[in-house]
């Protein structure tokens, strides 16, 4: 069971303050932020996508590479590239460097994300969207299987017997399929055998557990080995010294965040109703002291099946010192015992059969 955290390293006004920090500073944060959950014994640490002024994340190899040689054993990966506008060469290069300078950590979560900057910045059109997706992702699993390709499509350039490099450290880079929820997403995961994320951030997280079986159905008719597939969830949250104090500190700029991007969007206002909604046991904030964040991880980690859970935070701004506690917390507090009561419970299932 692993435990880690993803960031889209936002840069939205302070709800305190009405400042908005820099992107400069914001980056060296979250690469401090990366280095402490090394320290502290998360197993994973993501940075996500995006090409507006509200976040500083569109590179994401260069904020994880920055990381990577200041970290020990933490693996480091996109969440989520947004493959369909990207170039799947140079993507591959990007994280192989990576993975060369982390000694074999990194990992990419290829999915289509939930917003579209990037197809009128790289020139591509959202008609394509679907299209685009799958010949991406089929160019990349070539380029991660074979040091040379051949490769014609219809969104690329062709190119025959060609070289990629340099070639990553890792025998296979490991490549994640990103899903919101769409069942289609989930069979082409279990098709390709690959591990799959299921970015949980609304409604009764238990809506997703019929994705499970559709994924590892699949994964079976294709005569992948099931019991090697892995399942992460991405979910919104943080964590405090006690469960008022995180209520207390999430809340605003979580509340700010999402009626921010939610006019976009066409939402109404995100209510505090809402929130304590949604931090329920079933619902899909992980918001709490260490004991309530790891209850609820574990909860859904046996209804799920998980292999892997990544805590987002933060949503919206908030104070670095804020975001540094709560993942000392989570590192110190909640993965240890995560991890205790899920092997208990693997144990007695496997004594049961």
């Amino acid at each position: 069971m692993e435990i880690g955290v993803d960031t889209f390293v936002e840069t939205t006004p302070d709800v305190q303050t009405g400042e908005t920090i820099s992107h400069a500073q914001r980056l060296r944060e979250v690469v401090e932020e990366i280095v402490l959950a090394d320290q502290v014994g998360l197993d994973v640490f993501g940075v996500g996508e995006h090409h507006r002024k509200e976040f500083g994340d569109s590179a994401t190899a260069v904020i994880l590479a920055a990381a990577a040689s200041m970290t020990k054993r933490i693996r480091l990966t996109s969440s989520v590239t947004v493959l369909s506008a990207a170039d799947p060469v140079r993507l591959f290069q990007q994280f192989a460097t990576l993975d060369g300078i982390s000694n074999g950590r990194a990992e990419i979560i290829a999915g289509r994300g939930s917003m579209v900057d990037a197809f009128p910045l790289f020139g591509y059109d959202l008609k394509d969207y679907d299209e685009l997706f799958e010949e991406k992702l089929e160019l990349l699993l070539k380029l991660r299987d074979s040091e040379k390709v051949t490769w014609r499509g219809g969104h690329r350039p062709a190119f025959t017997n060609l070289g990629v490099y340099p070639r990553p450290v890792q025998n296979q880079l490991p490549v994640w399929l990103g899903s919101g929820g769409n069942p289609d997403s989930a069979i082409r995961a279990g098709v390709l055998g690959l591990p799959l994320v299921l970015a949980i951030i609304g409604g009764s997280s238990l809506n997703f557990a019929p994705l499970v079986p559709l994924y590892k159905k699949a994964a079976e008719r294709a005569g992948h080995d099931v019991s090697k597939l892995k399942i992460a969830v991405h979910s919104l949250g943080f964590v405090a010294d006690s469960t008022t104090l995180a209520v207390e500190k999430y809340f605003p700029p979580t509340q700010a965040s999402f009626n921010y991007f939610g006019k976009e969007r066409g939402w109404g206002q995100y209510t505090r109703a809402q929130f304590d909604a949604a931090r329920s046991l079933e619902g899909a904030l992980y918001v709490g002291d260490s004991e309530t964040v790891a209850n609820k991880i574990i909860h859904m980690r046996k209804h799920l099946g998980f292999t892997r859970f990544f805590l987002h935070l933060p949503v919206g701004t908030m104070p670095h010192e804020d975001v540094m506690r709560a993942i000392e917390l989570l590192g110190t507090e909640v993965a240890p015992r995560v991890r205790e009561e899920v092997a208990k419970w693997e144990a007695s299932n496997e004594a049961k059969a």
